[in-house]
């Protein structure tokens, strides 16, 4: 590949982005920082100007498939096309394979469904939900499409919306800015410290009662836990939360059946609800949206009625 004259001047990483329009600008970054673009034999800085008439050499990384299993697992499949797969996941699915989980999560499932999948890192997965939220999430399926999610990530392009129960009253929304990291003693747990990641979550009270309010958030970062950690550092826990809730609240006014009906709920209350983000191949802004599932729906019938004497 020769560099083209009338470039001349341009940044490197830029001119390159531009000729191999599959490679998205971060992935041609790192591999020029890797060393695995050449520019004349030599390795070259991202922002480095082109003169023109340069040869370019890409080694391309070979990609060891996975060795994490297919399955054939049933996909709530939102929308597909030749770049991307957009699911819900349901409460109690795993998104990756773990200690002690090697079966049964949403990418087997995702390696079943695109097998070509098993040759992109992660298997295609970019972002993750918690074993017991609810919600969407978009797979890759061609490494250019992973590296434009990545990226929109990275700048806060991709939108993710979440709806919420919380313990508490709450009087309006807000934002919570404050950095997580790793528990000190408890290495399953996140928490507020300051040497933590930075992160940002912005909430919208949608109804208040007595005792709880229902939340739509959104993400600015995607930190571990960071909804369950970050209303529980502002004193509203979500409701059913086995980590981060503690003693769980329970609405005034329920008669003996409704209470067991509360009770039989027992996971966070946290849905992904709404998805948007940019095309990676066509540039179009795209959204989707997800109902709130029936075991939350239960918990707002419940909360509506011992509010209104029902």
């Amino acid at each position: 590949m020769i560099l083209p004259e009338e470039q001349a001047g341009e940044r490197l990483d830029t001119v390159l982005s531009q000729l191999l329009p599959e490679t998205s600008r971060s992935r041609i970054q790192a591999l020029l920082r890797d060393g695995r673009i050449l520019v004349d034999g030599a390795p070259e800085r991202p922002s480095a100007r082109v003169r023109g008439g340069e040869q370019v050499m890409v080694d391309w990384p070979q990609i060891e498939p996975s060795n994490w299993l297919a399955e054939d697992l049933p996909l709530h499949i939102l929308h597909e096309d030749a770049d991307i797969l957009v699911v819900h996941k349901p409460a109690g699915q795993l998104t990756h394979p773990g200690a002690g989980h090697a079966d049964g999560t949403l990418v087997n499932g995702v390696l079943a469904h695109v097998p070509e999948n098993a040759y992109l890192p992660r298997g295609g997965i970019v972002h993750r939900l918690d074993k017991d939220t609810t919600g969407l999430l978009v797979v890759a399926k061609t490494e250019m499409a992973r590296q434009s999610l990545i990226d929109q990530l990275g700048d806060h392009t991709m939108h993710r919306e979440y709806l919420a129960l919380v313990m508490g009253a709450m009087t309006g929304g807000g934002r919570v800015d404050a950095p997580i990291g790793r528990h000190a003693q408890d290495r399953l747990r996140m928490t507020v410290r300051d040497d933590g990641r930075p992160a940002r979550t912005d909430y919208r009270l949608v109804e208040r009662f007595p005792r709880h309010s229902y939340l739509r958030l959104r993400l600015a970062t995607g930190r571990t836990h960071q909804i369950r950690v970050h209303m529980t550092h502002i004193g509203h826990p979500l409701v059913g939360d086995p980590v981060y809730g503690g003693r769980m609240t329970v609405p005034k006014g329920l008669d003996e059946a409704a209470l067991a009906r509360w009770r039989q709920f027992r996971r966070q209350a946290l849905h992904a609800w709404r998805l948007r983000l940019y095309h990676p191949a066509s540039g179009d802004l795209m959204t989707w949206e997800s109902p709130l599932p029936d075991d939350m729906t239960e918990l707002l019938a419940l909360l509506r009625g011992a509010r209104d004497g029902d």
